[in-house]
């Protein structure tokens, strides 16, 4: 009976602790970081365009492309292909991505395309693409947009995030909406 009544004061107070408490707390943190626990919205024209931590489709060649996704961006949906290096399917795959942006990009090497152009993340949301994935891209989209590179080339460079870990990175989102306030 004594062995009953600790496990039953256990699970109470685990329970007020886990299921009352500890979601107090991490709603009240979501609360203080940007964008009060929503996450950071894009907002243009007071129009919300996305969020700054979900990738986003753009496709057209007037737009920074960002990191394939083998869900369709479907923030529901989140999550990767499961197909191998060795996956006829996923070869294919990568082989039109690259035929993509050899197209687009005339001159370009197959051994110059940064990996995070033709391969999806673990995710299949990554919002961001390397500096270098950007930079192959910027004669493209300011040939499309009828701008002077350095112009775009600058736009890129003041995108450049270096978090206190891991490498630099663009949000692609956020470059394609400063890139649309260009004049």
């Amino acid at each position: 009976m004594k062995t009953l009544i600790q496990s039953i004061r256990l699970t109470l107070v685990l329970t007020i602790l886990l299921c009352v408490i500890y979601p107090v707390i991490i709603t009240f943190a979501g609360k203080l970081s940007k964008g009060g626990g929503d996450g950071e919205k894009i907002i243009v024209n007071r129009k919300v365009v996305g969020y700054a931590a979900i990738g986003q489709k753009f496709d057209k060649p007037q737009y920074f492309w960002g990191r394939p996704s083998a869900v369709g961006y479907n923030a529901a949906g989140s999550g990767g292909s499961n197909k191998g290096p060795s996956n006829p399917g996923y070869l294919k795959d990568v082989k039109g991505r690259i035929d993509t942006l050899l197209k687009y990009h005339p001159g370009l090497k197959p051994g110059n395309i940064p990996a995070d152009l033709v391969t999806a993340s673990g995710s299949g949301l990554d919002p961001d693409i390397s500096p270098e994935a950007a930079k192959i891209q910027i004669k493209r989209v300011a040939q499309f947009r009828k701008l002077d590179e350095q112009k775009v080339t600058a736009l890129v460079d003041a995108h450049i995030e270096a978090p206190f870990f891991g490498p630099k990175k663009i949000n692609v989102l956020k470059l394609n909406v400063a890139l649309d306030e260009l004049k």
